[in-house]
């Protein structure tokens, strides 16, 4: 069964249209019209395993705020539906990853529950012209339209850069781990209600 979605998504502020493979490769082609994102999202379905094709255009000369958080919630929205009823998948996933001085930890839980609890703590937050505040909002808008409950702890770390790419590279890991299928539930939901 194949596990995958295409979103299109067109707004007086934005237009985004993605193709997104839960059972991928890791294979990419992302243009955002933001070269630091198209970069974290590259990281995350290569470590992820996802395959992804994205492309967006947004109002990105008034600021890039609009169009990552409509990346944010295209994604979430392929997530959700490639994911269809959630039968079989292991729910819960969890990575921890380094970057240099950096050391960033994802937690979450595909519960239809989505809570974003983002503790990350930054002097700096531009690296080259990208504000890494707007990966708070990034991943809010994902875990709003997925039904995600995600937990982000920025364990060590104060280089941006590098802190983003922590939490890209660990939030693709903890993905796959949880929609990863886990043959003992015989493809049904892991919940004690019988739904999620």
């Amino acid at each position: 069964m194949s596990r995958d979605a295409k979103i299109e998504r067109k707004t007086e502020e934005t237009e985004v249209r993605l193709a997104l493979n839960l059972d991928g490769s890791g294979r990419s082609s992302i243009d955002t019209g933001i070269p630091f994102l198209d970069h974290m999202l590259s990281l995350m379905a290569a470590h992820g395993f996802l395959d992804l094709e994205l492309k967006a255009r947004g109002d990105t000369e008034v600021d890039d705020h609009h169009t990552v958080e409509d990346l944010g919630i295209c994604i979430g929205q392929a997530i959700k539906e490639a994911l269809g009823d959630k039968g079989g998948i292991r729910r819960y996933g969890e990575a921890t990853v380094p970057m240099d001085e950096a050391l960033a930890r994802v937690v979450l839980d595909i519960s239809n529950r989505p809570v974003l609890a983002y503790r990350v703590s930054l002097k700096k937050r531009m690296t080259g012209k990208f504000d890494v505040g707007l990966v708070k909002e990034f991943f809010r808008a994902l875990v709003t339209n997925a039904g995600i409950t995600m937990h982000v702890d920025l364990q060590a770390g104060d280089e941006p850069h590098h802190v983003s790419e922590a939490i890209f590279k660990a939030f693709g890991r903890a993905l796959d781990q949880a929609c990863g299928i886990e043959v003992r539930l015989e493809g049904g939901v892991p919940s004690t209600k019988g739904l999620l």
